[in-house]
Formats: structure tokens, sequence, C-alpha cells
């Protein structure tokens, strides 16, 4: 069987879904770029053309500026604890002691969680009346009086951060312990002999098996970090004061809340270029780190 029919063959396998690919993101996805160069209403007129006007009055928008700050704020924080739990807790979970496996199947529950119901959840560990962590708190005496954890600025994204932490950090915890299985224990037991502590251990042994794992999990968990919508949406919805207000968030006000479709799609495609610019940023690190270790 020729090469070239062998490819033609391919390329039919291929075309179903390739037309859904097509009709599902890559229609929606054209016809997003062109709104973006109108004033269209989400209900109403198609809109005239103006340019780059949406784009400019965007970018140079305060309330996209300090979004940014805000999205970037909570990606960091959350991101970098994640990171850091995910990997102590795949440390504990890979030493032999009983109960590991019960320990391990309850670390997975809060990533299996919907992240609705997770953010329902916090809502309710927070809740200024009756709120597990005001009743604690209090009761240890670090309170004088209950607070509105999510209803102060200073203190909501704070909030926001742990339960997407507590979320999320499993993931990170799975991902690493899965790289711990690979580490030779004879090269452990090796440095050990040879009398290398714990720190020393974990630094030249077993962080080289970790880093390109690590990497992997730093991408997605970042790049969903930066469009976060849902735990936000359903927590505070931005507020209070939009001291939580992301871009994913301030793209659904400017599109469905204010109904303005030609702006909105315009500030989506801005978040969009971001993410991507972040993805190839971070696949060519991964990409850097798999060929050093090669």
């Amino acid at each position: 069987m020729s090469g070239s029919w062998m490819t033609t063959r391919a390329w039919l396998l291929m075309l179903p879904l390739l037309v859904v690919m097509i009709s599902v993101i890559g229609w929606p996805l054209v016809d997003t770029v062109r709104l973006s160069f109108t004033d269209a209403k989400l209900v109403g007129t198609e809109g005239s053309f103006v340019g780059l006007d949406n784009y400019a009055r965007m970018i140079s928008g305060t309330n996209f500026q300090r979004t940014l700050v805000t999205t970037t704020w909570f990606a960091v924080i959350s991101v970098a604890a994640e990171m850091v739990l995910g990997v102590l807790a795949a440390l504990l979970l890979n030493q032999q002691f009983r109960g590991r496996a019960l320990l391990r199947a309850l670390m997975i529950l809060p990533w299996a969680l919907p992240t609705v119901v997770n953010a329902t959840l916090w809502r309710l560990i927070y809740n200024p009346e009756y709120g597990a962590l005001n009743a604690a708190l209090t009761q240890v005496g670090l309170l004088d009086a209950y607070r509105s954890w999510l209803g102060e600025p200073n203190t909501a994204l704070a909030a926001l951060i742990v339960a997407d932490c507590w979320k999320n950090f499993p993931l990170v915890a799975l991902i690493a312990l899965a790289a711990l299985q690979a580490v030779p224990r004879d090269i452990t037991a090796a440095s050990m002999v040879d009398g290398a502590g714990p720190i020393a251990r974990f630094r030249f042994v077993i962080l080289p098996y970790l880093v390109g794992p690590l990497l992997v999990a730093l991408v997605l968990r970042t790049i969903e970090a930066f469009k976060v919508f849902d735990i936000i949406w359903v927590m505070t919805r931005g507020g209070p004061a939009n001291s939580t207000r992301t871009l994913s968030i301030l793209v659904y006000q400017e599109a469905f809340s204010f109904q303005r479709a030609g702006s909105g799609a315009s500030l989506a495609l801005i978040v969009t270029l971001l993410v991507t610019v972040l993805a190839v940023a971070y696949a060519a690190l991964v990409r850097k780190a798999a060929g050093s270790t090669a």
C-alpha cells in the first residue's frame, strides 16, 4: 500500500474529528475575533466596525490593570503554595506507616470534589455568623468577635487562595508521589550510608527525579489559576469592591452583565493571548528541563 494512500486514509479517518473541532472551536473563535473589532451589543444590533478601539480601551483601562494584578497575585501565591504543600504531602505519603493507603485515598477527595461543591463548603466555613473558622478562632482566643472573611477586601483574596489550595494541592501531590516511586531505593540507601542528611538527600537525590513532573504540574496549575472563574464566582462574585475580580470574571461582566459583546470579545482574546504566552513559555521550560536530564 502506497504512502500517499495511507496519508489520504489517515486524513479521511480524522475528518469527522476535524469537522467537530472546526464547528465547536474554530467558528466560535473566528466569530469572537470578528466581534472584537465592533461595538456590537449582546442583544440588539450587530454593531459597526471600530478597529482596535476595544483593545486599546480594555488595555488602558484601570479595571483591566487592577484585575490583571489581582489575577497575577492569585495565580502566583496559590500555585506556589500548592507546589510546596503537594511536595510535602507526597514525601509524607511515600513513607511506610500504618494507614498510608487510607490517607492517600482521603487526600484525593478535595481534588475529586466538583469546584462548585468545594466553593460552597468554604463559603460555609467562612460564614460571618455561624462559620466554623470564626468559631474555632474565637474558642482558642485568637479572635474577639466573628469576622466576615469574604466580606472584607483585605481578607477576601487570601480566603479564596486558601480554598483554591485545599482543592488543588492533591493534584500536585499525586504527580510528585508518582515521580517519587521512580527514585531508585539503592541510590537513596547509598546516600544515607554516605551520611547525607534529609535536606541533602532531597536536594541531590530526590529533586532531580521531581523536576520534570513538577514542571508539568506547574504548567497545568498556573494556566488554570490564571483563568480561574468558578470558585471565585461562587464564593464572592468578584467582590467585595472588586477586590477578588479576576480576568475571567471581568470578561463575563463585560460581555454578559454589561452586554457589551464587542469589548467582551476583545477582552476574552487578550486573556487568551496571555494564557497562550504562559503555555508557550512553560512548554519551552519543560523541553529545556527534559533535555538537561536526558
